[in-house]
């Protein structure tokens, strides 16, 4: 994350989480690993393809394509 949009995060009263790639700065280790617990689920899911592309139009039928994979993906983490 360049350093101009971390400062214009902070302005906002925003702390960045994402930790820095080339330079070392202020990260807050517990917060992004507690944030890419969220993240990850997210791009599990994306590896089902009907899912990632969203071939589904109506909510209830994509909600119900959801539920088995995050089962599955639930169930592979568990063993």
């Amino acid at each position: 994350m360049p350093n101009w949009l971390r400062d214009g995060l902070r302005q906002r009263g925003i702390r960045p989480c994402i930790p820095p790639r080339k330079k070392p700065a202020s990260c807050n280790k517990r917060l992004s690993r507690k944030r890419h617990r969220i993240e990850n689920p997210f791009g599990r899911l994306k590896d089902w393809r009907g899912i990632a592309t969203g071939y589904e139009c109506c909510g209830d039928i994509f909600l119900n394509a959801i539920i088995p994979a995050a089962i599955v993906i639930f169930w592979i983490w568990s063993l």
